[in-house]
């Protein structure tokens, strides 16, 4: 019988921490360790389908709140009833709230996992910054997608990064992929930039239509594919439609074809306000596109040559010539480049199997 490891999220639609566990739990052997998952959610996730096809158990709990007693009362139903030996968490600075009370119903293992550098300045966000700083009473063990969101996380604890793994051969450069899902796309004869991200702040949309109306200045005839939903994506469509550019901005909504989407495009936009080691940069990089990201984004987000930070204070018509410039640049096929710096699933997937295992004391061939 596998072990079966409880993954606390928020929900598991197609964002990019939710995109990372998938990639995990597809590669691991489930044979010797199974996932479960407890979401915050009432809506069905794009992956559960998917996950129930693997094996997993979805259970539901109400949205976070760590004034209410109707939360802690669902969560203490659900760890009475639920036993697990692992637990991982990954709710950022809200973290320390389900694992304490993991740890009040004796689970033995309690991981939290830092996945970004920051959080949104909204009203929330001094609460976030004080419940950022129980997360270490309450987890035994801490995680980090990167050295930089780990350090912001737990102020100097130690912890173990574990990389945003893809699976890189999907991502593999191929012309024919790339004129085929252009053709598709009808942008054939167009210079086509993309971004791939959620629609909230953090990923800086209005700044990234700032710039690509720029862009349009240059080179009537460009195409912007957005990939992604979410709470800004009807603010942003307004937007799109007030610059009467409408006809050049293709929103692509949720997809599962983003290895093809990236060969695609010619140019990779990623202005983000703050990331964690961003799933996205990863696989935009691994398709051999040439990247922009903000000088918000952690150094450690470039793992190939093709990556040029700039920083975010410059104008969008800044940010445009750069972009343009790399007009007619040669593709390249980055596969090894992935592999070399540790972001391959194939290989990272046994590791964090084999952390599992060993916590339990469970044979670790």
């Amino acid at each position: 019988m596998p072990i079966r490891v409880l993954q606390i999220v928020t929900t598991m639609n197609r964002g990019g921490l939710e995109t990372m566990l998938m990639n995990y739990y597809r590669h691991i052997d489930r044979s010797k360790v199974q996932f479960d998952f407890l979401v915050h959610r009432p809506e069905e996730g794009d992956y559960e389908k998917e996950i129930r096809s693997l094996g997993a158990r979805i259970y539901r709990v109400p949205a976070l709140n760590p004034f209410s007693p109707a939360y802690f009362k669902a969560l203490n139903s659900f760890f009475s009833k639920h036993q697990y030996d692992i637990v991982h968490c990954h709710l950022d600075c809200m973290s320390a709230v389900p694992l304490s009370v993991a740890k009040k119903h004796g689970v033995k293992h309690r991981f939290a996992h830092a996945h970004s550098i920051s959080q949104d300045k909204d009203y929330k966000f001094f609460i976030k910054l004080i419940f950022k700083r129980f997360i270490p009473f309450f987890a035994n063990e801490l995680f980090a997608c990167g050295n930089e969101a780990g350090n912001w996380m737990f102020n100097g604890k130690n912890f173990f990064a574990i990389n945003n793994a893809i699976n890189a051969d999907l991502y593999s450069y191929n012309d024919s992929v790339r004129l085929s899902k252009r053709t598709e796309l009808c942008i054939d004869d167009c210079f086509t930039i993309c971004h791939v991200g959620r629609f909230d702040y953090p990923k800086n949309h209005p700044f990234i239509i700032d710039v690509f109306y720029e862009l349009l200045k240059l080179n009537p005839h460009s195409k912007l594919l957005l990939v992604g939903t979410g709470s800004t994506l009807q603010t942003i469509k307004s937007k799109v439609n007030d610059l009467n550019i409408d006809k050049s901005v293709k929103f692509l909504g949720v997809r599962s074809d983003i290895p093809e989407i990236l060969m695609a495009a010619d140019a990779y936009l990623f202005p983000s306000v703050y990331e964690g080691v961003s799933l996205a940069t990863i696989e935009a990089q691994a398709s051999g596109l040439p990247c922009f990201f903000s000088d918000r984004i952690p150094a450690e987000c470039k793992v190939t040559d093709n990556v040029m930070f700039i920083p975010l204070e410059k104008s969008p018509s800044y940010w445009a010539e750069q972009i343009y410039g790399c007009r007619g640049c040669k593709r390249s096929n980055n596969l090894e480049y992935i592999k070399a710096a540790g972001y391959d699933i194939c290989n990272k997937a046994e590791q964090l199997e084999n952390l599992y295992l060993s916590k339990v004391g469970a044979e670790v061939e």
